[in-house]
């Protein structure tokens, strides 16, 4: 019997990626023995208030920080490069239809998990992969397959659900942080990778004036 390959998504804004996002991957390829991880930056994203960096930038910025986790992770490019607004739903049929085979996990964050009820499509999200939420928050904690959480599921989203948790020490990173640090000449020591906030430098990322 073929074992299927265990095929990891993990898509967002990554503006920039920062090293949470790096310890969440490196978790990923360990604790769920992934065969490839595909780190997808998002083009339009419908959830997001503000406009995000240039898809070009996010991408360079992605290969610099997930480059040294090895030959497993791969940079997609091909929600940046889809017409109108991303959808996760959409880049998990592309998938599917592209690898038959393989067994697909979706890899979120904390934030991501508690806002799925209101993801485009979520009901089909069920039949095309298997949900990877990271427990970084001590209210996660608690979180297994049999678990419901948070309680404002009114439709029953979560129980719909084939979920793999994740377990990783809490990261204190934020993009938003990183963002508003950088216009104060303030350090990005300890929230990206040294090649990354070189890039940021190099490329006047995140200033009034870039």
């Amino acid at each position: 019997m073929i074992t299927p390959v265990r095929l990891g998504v993990f898509g967002g804004a990554f503006d920039p990626p920062h090293l949470g996002h790096v310890a969440l991957a490196e978790v990923a390829l360990e604790q769920l023995q992934l065969d490839r991880l595909l780190i997808l930056p998002t083009g339009q994203a419908w959830h997001k208030p503000q406009s995000l960096s240039g898809a070009a930038h996010r991408s360079a910025m992605c290969a610099l920080a997930f480059g040294p986790l090895g030959g497993k992770v791969f940079i997609d490019e091909r929600e940046t490069r889809r017409a109108g607004p991303t959808y996760t739903i959409d880049t998990l049929l592309e998938l599917r239809a592209e690898n038959p085979d393989a067994q697909l996990y979706l890899l979120m964050g904390d934030d991501q998990w508690c806002s799925l009820p209101s993801w485009h499509r979520v009901d089909e999200l069920a039949r095309l992969a298997i949900i990877c939420p990271v427990r970084r928050d001590p209210q996660v904690a608690a979180w297994d397959s049999a678990t419901v959480l948070p309680t404002s599921d009114k439709h029953g989203v979560y129980a719909q659900l084939q979920v793999q948790t994740l377990n990783m020490a809490l990261m204190p990173q934020s993009g938003t942080d990183i963002r508003q640090r950088v216009p104060r000449s303030r350090t990005l020591d300890g929230t990206v990778s040294p090649a990354v906030a070189q890039y940021i430098q190099q490329h006047h990322l995140y200033r009034s004036d870039s």
